[in-house]
């Protein structure tokens, strides 16, 4: 990867970042301060160790756990994360090996994308373009979340969620709204999708 193209996708992020988070002043801000963007720039370069070669495993896997320590998020080096993710304040969100999230994703701190078995194969969740998981929810096995989909906070979500729709509760229960998603009015607060779908 070109220092160009390293460069343009960390304004990508830093723009992402400032279009999801009103308390983000200024590029800058974003770039020194913001732990989420920083996880994300580690697992770039972790991911890219791991898929080189099994021989950089160890080496990816040292750079996660580094960017856990600093950041408080943990994403393992195998998970495959689309452009734009945005990952807001942070603390405590795992991404599991087998997650594949699309673009322009957004996830609240405490948030889980686990597995449900031991098996070696796709055990975590897929994420479409433009999902949202709300503070401390759980989305575990290998799911499918469609694209525009909104997991409320809380809610533990173990089946596919169809694109548009909010999943909330425990288990999550699925509402589809009768609103298209490309007119549906941005929910600036997870705990919002409660209201909105009722």
């Amino acid at each position: 990867m070109s220092l160009h193209s390293l460069l343009a996708t960390a304004r990508e992020d830093i723009a992402a970042a400032r279009r999801h988070d009103p308390a983000a002043r200024s590029a800058l801000e974003v770039a020194l301060l913001y732990p989420g963007v920083h996880a994300v720039w580690a697992h770039r370069l972790a991911h890219r160790l791991w898929v080189t070669s099994p021989l950089l495993h160890p080496a990816g896997r040292a750079v996660s756990q580094l960017a856990r320590f600093a950041t408080g998020i943990e994403i393992h080096p195998g998970a495959s994360i689309g452009p734009r993710l945005f990952i807001d304040h942070g603390m405590g969100v795992v991404i599991g090996e087998t997650a594949v999230l699309g673009a322009d994703v957004m996830l609240y701190h405490g948030s889980t994308l686990g597995g449900r078995s031991l098996s070696r194969g796709k055990r975590h969740p897929t994420l479409g373009d433009r999902v949202t998981v709300g503070a401390g929810a759980k989305v575990l096995g290998a799911i499918t979340i469609g694209d525009d989909a909104s997991i409320g906070a809380n809610a533990v979500v173990v089946k596919d969620v169809p694109a548009g729709a909010v999943a909330i509760g425990v288990p999550a229960q699925i509402r589809v709204p009768h609103v298209p998603p490309r007119d549906r009015l941005p929910v600036e607060d997870p705990s919002e999708l409660i209201e909105y779908v009722i």
